[in-house]
């Protein structure tokens, strides 16, 4: 039962202890949920369909339906509870077309007690309805507006029982302003969709520009690109240098992905050293290294007095970089919440001061970079789908260290150099040095390779930087126990297995080796040793058998990969080395891989 002030919740106890709601209550909660559902990250078929499931847990309805019309090439929609692929048929038979057309007309909502004896309701729409001489059918329908445009309907249809009240002028009153939040969502979206597809154009044209960027063949190399800070010759930095240019004459957001340690900013830099925008400031900012609530000063600013310790205004990176250009590094890592505040900036360009309410505009280009996998963050629904088309409008990928293995001796000796002017130094590679470093794999990337370069250079006694310097000879390379398994660091233990060097002078097949007695064997580099448990007593590697001793370095390695099936990780374990060490040696003695 309805009561004109409070509703009865009626339960299974005595009717003394039966608790009264108010319908102001009800009617705000209904609201604050409903809300809560339209700011969702979802599609907006599915966001309109929740909203008329949780209206039944509200009002005392049979059948719900959301009814959009079409705008601007967005397609009409219509939804209920329940929604999925292929149901806005289903749907629209509910709808009686002469009531949706007055309403539509009208702008105010349409109430039908009883819609079998009602003027704007046929003989198949009481059909449709399932109203008849038996079941008596009531009807409401409101408009969808923005500011003074009707763009769609929401209706509902209830069965009066004979027995319960209803109170029609509240419901209308919640269901408009149910219709008044859906309005202003509906809007949200089109504005969204239509301005991605404006971007997603454009970045089609700039992709084009791109591909027709031939270089000439009239003789003559084209004109190479060189960037302040950017060493390499390889194909791939060459490629990237050669996108910047162009990248860098327009105004468009770009997004940069690629690994940690590949120098990422150094490229938004060049982006901006190279655009219309050089003259203005470049502004940086991390974002994976402040919380959200600093996050936001940080970006917009903040008035005096604005939070605890605000003593002062003060600029925000957005306001500092007008004019110029904010590099926003990880932007993979906000908060779901953040993105949304952060969107308005990127699509309005205008903002507001924590703490304050005037309305600051900007003109910056926003860099934004990451090395997180954000389609598949997009499809997990933790980094907002328009978000991700607003600042990958030119995508631009920077190449990983191990892409580009040509350009580690330039950088190598560009780190040294720079190494020898900040110290007084004048060190330099021996050839022995150089190949150990183009035989690491350096996951780290730039960055990795700089710092093993410094820290090398640092404890280097001679005048020269020779191999056995690296401490990766030495086992003292915390980078190869980073990357190393787990698993394989606390259960392998290190065993010294010394492999025979080739001889520098071919043997013919059936001689006698010259010296047969002496052969020269390398110990590979292996892992630190475990600390064993007190009461175990150390382990004794079995002693090789005449015929391993007999076969050379090569025959060796490639002896244990076909024992391991040609599984790499298999076949150290044989040797006792890591994963790291057995792909430099196969590296070194040009083993070709086998696939299964």
């Amino acid at each position: 039962m309805v009561h004109q002030d409070v509703l009865q919740v009626e339960r299974e106890q005595p009717r003394a202890h039966v608790p009264l709601v108010s319908l102001s209550d009800v009617a705000l909660t209904g609201i604050y949920e409903i809300s809560k559902i339209l700011t969702a990250p979802n599609r907006l078929e599915t966001t309109l369909s929740s909203v008329v499931s949780l209206l039944s847990s509200f009002m005392q309805m049979r059948h719900g339906v959301i009814s959009l019309l079409e705008d601007d090439g967005i397609p009409n929609i219509t939804v209920g509870a329940g929604w999925n692929e292929g149901t806005d048929a289903r749907y629209r038979a509910r709808l009686p077309e002469k009531a949706i057309g007055q309403v539509i007309a009208t702008a105010v909502p349409l109430i039908a007690e009883n819609v079998a004896s009602h003027p704007a309701f046929s003989a198949a729409d009481v059909a449709a309805l399932g109203a008849s001489e038996e079941t008596r059918v009531s009807w409401i329908g409101v408009p969808l507006r923005v500011a003074a445009r009707v763009i769609g309907t929401l209706t509902i249809d209830r069965v009066w029982d004979g027995r319960s009240v209803f109170r029609l002028d509240s419901d209308v009153r919640f269901l408009t302003m149910v219709a008044n939040l859906i309005g202003q969502t509906v809007q949200l979206h089109r504005v969204v969709s239509r301005d991605r597809e404006r971007l997603m154009a454009e970045s089609g044209r700039l992709q084009k520009e791109l591909s027709e960027l031939k270089p000439h063949t009239s003789g003559r190399e084209r004109k190479r690109v060189y960037v302040d800070g950017i060493i390499g010759e390889s194909r791939e930095i060459r490629t990237l240098l050669d996108k910047i240019m162009i990248v860098a004459k327009s105004h468009s957001p770009v997004l940069l992905r690629g690994e940690s340690g590949t120098g990422k900013e150094l490229i938004a830099k060049a982006i901006h050293e190279l655009s219309p925008r050089a003259k203005g400031p470049f502004i940086k900012l991390n974002c994976a290294a402040l919380p959200e609530s600093v996050l936001e000063s940080e970006l917009f600013g903040h008035e005096k007095g604005a939070f605890t310790g605000a003593v002062g205004a003060r600029k925000g990176r957005f306001e500092l970089a007008d004019k110029g250009t904010l590099f926003l590094d990880e932007i993979g890592e906000i908060s779901p919440s953040f993105q949304a505040k952060l969107l308005r900036v990127l699509q309005e360009q205008e903002f507001e001061r924590v703490g304050g309410s005037h309305t600051l505009k900007v003109n910056v280009r926003v860099v934004a970079a990451t090395n997180r996998n954000l389609e598949e963050a997009v499809a997990k629904n933790e980094f907002r789908a328009d978000l991700y088309y607003r600042i990958s409008v030119i995508p631009v990928i920077v190449p990983s260290l191990r892409d580009r293995r040509v350009d580690i001796p330039l950088l190598a000796n560009e780190f040294l150099d720079r190494f020898n002017r900040e110290n007084g130094r004048d060190l330099a590679f021996n050839p022995d040095a150089m190949e150990v470093l183009m035989g690491c794999g350096f996951p780290g990337n730039v960055r990795e390779l700089e710092n093993c370069v410094q820290r090398t250079a640092t404890l280097a006694q001679g005048g020269a930087i020779v191999s056995d310097d690296f401490a990766c000879k030495h086992n003292e390379c915390l980078s190869a126990l980073l990357w190393r398994s787990p698993a394989e660091a606390a259960t392998r233990r290190p065993m010294e297995i010394p492999l025979p060097v080739m001889p520098s002078v071919v043997t013919p097949i059936g001689a006698e080796p010259a010296n047969s007695n002496t052969v020269t064997k390398l110990p590979l580099p292996l892992a630190p040793p475990q600390p064993l448990p007190p009461a175990a007593a150390p382990v004794v590697p079995a002693r090789p058998s005449a015929l391993d001793e007999e076969l050379s370095e090569r025959e060796r390695l490639v002896d244990a990969m076909e024992r391991a099936g040609w599984v790499q990780a298999k076949a150290a374990r044989l040797l006792g080395l890591t994963p790291r060490q057995i792909g430099y040696a196969l590296k070194k003695h040009d083993i070709e891989i086998k696939r299964f």
